[in-house]
């Protein structure tokens, strides 16, 4: 089987995928950097990426761009445009809305509080939060279930997008809401009321877990109590600019500071043409998934914590213990506290996220011996159209995106890894 990298980020609940996009210009032109290293750059060859990377846009992506590092050395790449109506090309450097990346960040946040001794994993979150986890809730769910996706507590997607509420249903789906919330501003508080309120998705501590976004703003809030600060200055401050990131925050407003793609979303062939949602109001995911970055700031940050530099490897450590979790998709994933674990057989074991908000969708994964890493954008999401039961169709992105993940992160586009993104059974 091939390897088969699937997202399960805070919208992939409604799938990776959706329609050829036409019109596009031929690809850029990718680069090879020295990073201050003279080490064989083993098992890549700039060459195949770059037609790899090209395949994706050819397939039907308007813009895709990318970073891979191994041994020392950098490739960047990019094909395709950022904007379909005036053919601006997309430019490797590019920021993006990296979506549930982001809880990553504030997992790593949390890790810190817990060395300082203000925040104990296996405490409840009633003891910190009583008025937000009340009653029998409070006392039984803890931190750790909260950073894992094993509290129960169902995702408020739904609840904030009302006319998303029926799918896959597609006669009855619509993106009316999409576009309502465009510059709404939600309030943390309001968006976990609505996951607390809607049916459980388990008990606290249930294997598998759940995803859910709600146990995120959540942990966003426990991060405000005991620092006694905002969690995107928290952040900001102790995770971004330790980490030595800069062209990472958190948006001020709806709209991107510096170079970036629009962003085309396609809702599985319900919005035809896409309809670019890059000017988004993102308190709808918060603390997580609203971060915006680039993919060399991915690679470095992913690096630096794999090192210990951003907390101490036993909270490394405590991040890297793993539980099975079902997705928003239904999917089968390997989960830390705001890591995934991807298994390669012949490649390797690696580390990272995946990130989807509307238009957007970025994977960022680092080998585990820190050596070899990947981050890749795209500006258009779940291209794959639905049949009769809901169930995506397959296109020739989803080929074109396995064969360019091979090349990244194997260097070998014959390489075959059954299961590798953790995310089947």
């Amino acid at each position: 089987m091939k390897i088969r990298l699937v997202t399960c980020a805070s919208m992939a609940v409604l799938s990776v995928g959706a329609g050829m996009v036409t019109a596009v210009p031929a690809p850029q032109a990718t680069e090879l950097v020295l990073a201050g290293s003279t080490s064989r750059l083993t098992g890549v060859d700039p060459a195949e990426l770059e037609s790899a990377l090209d395949g994706v846009h050819r397939a039907g992506i308007p813009g895709v761009y990318a970073e891979v590092r191994d041994a020392g050395r950098v490739w960047r790449g990019a094909s395709g445009v950022a904007d379909l109506t005036t053919g601006r090309p997309v430019k490797p450097g590019m920021r993006q809305r990296v979506g549930s990346i982001t809880k990553t960040f504030t997992a790593v946040a949390i890790m810190q509080q817990v060395e300082k001794g203000r925040i104990r994993l296996d405490a409840p979150i009633g003891r910190y939060l009583p008025q937000l986890v009340p009653g029998e809730r409070g006392k039984k769910i803890t931190v750790r279930m909260l950073l894992n996706h094993t509290s129960g507590i169902a995702d408020y997607l739904f609840s904030a997008f009302p006319s998303l509420q029926k799918f896959p249903s597609l006669p009855d789906v619509s993106a009316k809401s999409l576009d309502d919330n465009r510059f709404r501003r939600f309030r943390p508080a309001e968006l976990i009321k609505m996951g607390l309120a809607a049916p459980a998705v388990g008990k606290p501590g249930d294997s598998p877990g759940a995803y859910s976004n709600t146990n995120y703003l959540l942990l966003g809030q426990l991060l405000e109590r005991v620092t006694g600060t905002t969690a995107e200055k928290y952040i900001t401050q102790n995770v971004i600019k330790r980490a030595g990131l800069r062209h990472t925050g958190f948006p001020a407003g709806p709209r991107i500071k510096g170079p970036h793609p629009r962003m085309y979303e396609a809702l599985h062939g319900l919005i035809d043409p896409p309809r670019d949602y890059s000017v988004y109001d993102m308190s709808w995911v918060g603390t997580g998934a609203s971060l915006v970055s680039t993919m060399e700031d991915l690679n470095r940050f992913y690096a630096r914590l794999l090192d210990g530099k951003i907390v101490k490897r036993s909270s490394l450590a405590q991040m890297q213990r793993t539980v099975p979790v079902h997705s928003l998709m239904g999917k089968k994933i390997s989960y830390g506290l705001g890591l995934h674990e991807v298994k390669i057989p012949g490649c390797g074991t690696f580390w990272g996220h995946d990130g989807t908000v509307w238009g957007a969708e970025t994977l960022s994964l680092t080998r585990a011996d820190g050596r070899r890493q990947m981050s890749v954008a795209m500006n258009l999401v779940r291209w794959n159209k639905l049949d009769s039961s809901g169930k995506p169709q397959h296109h020739p992105i989803d080929d074109a995106l396995s064969a360019f993940y091979r090349q990244a992160l194997c260097g070998d586009a014959n390489t075959q890894g059954k299961n590798a993104s953790g995310a089947e059974d």
